[in-house]
């Protein structure tokens, strides 16, 4: 017959259990993040919570149009959320307010307000068209205006990124799937 276990002991290995289950889910699988910035207005504001599945890209390549939580570059202690524009690979180009990808302009409804690449004197691209390196993705805010993204701090490495947002989980009255990437290229 089996020794009866006391009641504390259960109870402290329950919680162990628990933190050890948390802990490999939220490294391996899902994360929760906060939108700190309004700089994916209209898709995502400022205040919003969405869950990162951090598992997917080892299944498959991030796509373009992809709204992904990243390493910030120049400094990897921070997160950023912003969307996939230009893909390992690619040529990305912006003319007045509009971005072209391999020279065919990118069809964007999700984009409000278009704003001119050359205004900014301060980005690290001085010159357009750019070649997007291997293992390199180019990632832009929805709220061009108002978002410091690759024009400014450059390029995201493959290896900075935690995952695609797939839900926001607050506030409650925008609950639900965010699947707005199907981005085309104008033909």
């Amino acid at each position: 017959m089996a020794a009866v276990k006391p009641w504390w002991r259960e109870i402290v290995e329950t919680i162990l259990w628990a933190l050890v289950l948390a802990l490999l889910l939220r490294t391996f699988v899902v994360q929760a993040f906060w939108i700190p910035s309004g700089s994916m207005l209209p898709t995502l504001a400022p205040g919003d919570r969405v869950l990162v599945a951090k598992f997917w890209y080892a299944l498959q390549k991030p796509e373009r149009g992809e709204i992904f939580v990243f390493k910030y570059p120049w400094d990897p202690k921070r997160d950023f959320v912003k969307r996939i524009i230009g893909l390992p690979g690619d040529t990305f180009d912006i003319r007045e307010g509009v971005v072209y990808i391999n020279g065919q302009p990118l069809a964007e409804r999700y984009v409000k307000k278009r704003d001119d690449f050359s205004l900014f004197p301060n980005m690290i691209f001085p010159r357009v068209p750019i070649h997007i390196p291997e293992k390199m993705y180019f990632a832009m805010g929805d709220n061009r205006a108002h978002s410091q993204d690759s024009r400014y701090w450059g390029f995201v490495p493959e290896k900075n990124i935690h995952g695609p947002v797939f839900f926001r989980y607050w506030p409650l009255n925008r609950i639900g799937g965010i699947y707005d990437h199907e981005i085309t290229l104008d033909q």
